[in-house]
């Protein structure tokens, strides 16, 4: 049995126009993994996801899905998938449990199946008490969760989500975090794209980084943060500095009295940075990054792609 949930080789895409979407990537999602997809727009995701769902036609390589190539046996591999797409694709006038069960009916399930599962997944989700409304009476933040709720009717072992909180407010997008850290705990193999870079380096314990139908960058996500050649943290401090400070190796900037900021190389273990500052009996109340860390890496990466093209 194969150990990845997807595997993808040599995969590209040519359009009849002739632009190249995606140019030979090679990627590979292990079984239980949470996995991070991002890129700039146009760079690729939503053509890779196409075809894992046979939207789209690749023009050459391989793609497998827990060991099954879509070539040789697509309704077995698209059974192991639940896509949550980016655009709301569903009848507004149906009734909320009827969407569901629908779905899981594509899948084979029987209608008692189908009903037990639609409501069970609407539990989950915090959509049964509205399981008898048409769709159209939800809220935006209602409508993502129901269109996540329509992916696991069938309970897929393989749950793909193209920007699934777009447009929702940070309180919701947090409690759907949960879930699916909860569902990820459970065993699900989760693919995620987004534009919230945050939301990336909360999650994904794997992530790639796309730009112009090329994967340049696919690693854990420890090892991929350490590509950043420095780090910045913002020290708030417990008292007020009296003097400038100099700490070797460190820049130091100091923002007001109370706030400090240290840009080192990112090698540096943290637990200099600290001794450091206790040398010089430097006390803080808090220290966070300067800036969110996929993000900058993700803007390196890819002006480093722009700058050779």
């Amino acid at each position: 049995m194969s150990s990845w949930a997807l595997e993808v080789r040599n995969l590209r895409k040519v359009y009849e126009n002739g632009r190249e979407a995606l140019k030979g990537i090679n990627l590979t999602i292990p079984i239980g993994d949470f996995f991070g997809l991002l890129g700039p727009n146009g760079a690729g995701k939503s053509t890779l996801i196409s075809i894992l769902v046979s939207l789209t036609r690749k023009t050459e390589g391989k793609v497998r899905i827990f060991g099954v190539d879509i070539d040789e046996d697509f309704p077995l591999a698209r059974k192991k998938i639940g896509i949550v797409p980016q655009e709301f694709n569903f009848n507004i006038f149906e009734k909320v449990l009827q969407i569901v069960a629908n779905q899981a009916g594509y899948y084979g399930l029987s209608y008692r199946q189908a009903k037990e599962r639609a409501e069970y997944v609407l539990q989950e989700l915090q959509l049964y008490e509205k399981r008898h409304e048409q769709a159209r009476v939800l809220s935006g933040g209602m409508k993502r969760r129901l269109m996540i709720a329509r992916a696991l009717v069938h309970d897929p072992a393989f749950l793909i989500l193209d920007e699934p909180t777009a447009g929702v407010d940070l309180e919701l997008r947090r409690q759907l975090w949960h879930y699916l850290e909860k569902l990820n705990a459970q065993g699900k193999t989760i693919l995620l794209t987004t534009h919230y870079l945050e939301e990336a380096e909360s999650l994904c314990r794997h992530i790639a980084i796309i730009r112009d139908g090329e994967v340049v960058a696919c690693k854990d996500k420890k090892s991929l943060l350490a590509m950043l050649d420095t780090t910045t943290l913002v020290l708030e401090l417990e008292r007020p500095l009296k003097r400038q400070i100099s700490l070797p190796g460190v820049s130091v900037n100091q923002i007001d009295a109370e706030t400090i900021e240290l840009t080192f190389p990112s090698r540096v273990p943290m637990s200099k940075i600290m001794k450091l500052l206790e040398r010089k009996q430097i006390s803080f109340c808090s220290v966070k990054n300067k800036t969110n860390r996929l993000e900058e890496l993700f803007l390196m990466l890819t002006q480093k792609e722009e700058s050779h093209g």
